[in-house]
């Protein structure tokens, strides 16, 4: 007799495999990110509460951290590609820091200047929205720039 678990588990399944691929490519995606807002958080509270370092520091080191992880891990399960495909790992890992570098600071100066100050929007509303445009651009960033390999001109 299977359990309430595993119907759900058969039930997402189909429904994931119902998705196209490229659905089923931005779901893996945000699954990444949502590991990755978890791990963002425990980190920049570890380092702010645990080695009391500056706010701005633990950020700084909690994107560093979990960038990387996200190029991990998008490498091998959401981008994946074939051996000729693939451009050196320095040059994607690059593309992706700035990638999120780029959605970083842009969401951050959306959120400050536009959404809050100019158009009185609260905080927690504009993060939201700027969640709602920064992670699409992200996925799109990095599927059609960090992991494209260009192709030479010859």
């Amino acid at each position: 007799m299977e359990t309430w678990k595993e119907k759900l588990q058969a039930l997402l399944q189909r429904i994931y495999h119902m998705l196209p691929p490229s659905l089923q490519q931005f779901a893996k995606f945000g699954l990444v990110g949502v590991l990755n807002t978890a791990l963002s958080y425990l980190i920049t509270n570890v380092c702010y509460y645990c080695f009391h370092l500056h706010e701005q520091i633990c950020n700084l080191i909690s994107f560093l951290i979990t960038v990387l992880i996200s190029y991990l891990l998008n490498n091998r399960f959401v981008f994946a590609q074939k051996e000729d495909e693939k451009q050196p790992w320095y040059r994607t890992l690059a593309k992706v820091y700035a990638s999120y570098a780029l959605t970083e600071l842009g969401g951050a100066g959306l959120l400050l200047f536009v959404q809050e100050r100019l158009l009185g929007i609260p905080h927690f509303i504009a993060t939201f929205l700027n969640l709602c445009l920064t992670v699409p651009l992200n996925f799109f960033l990095n599927k059609y720039w960090a992991y494209r390999k260009h192709r030479q001109k010859s």
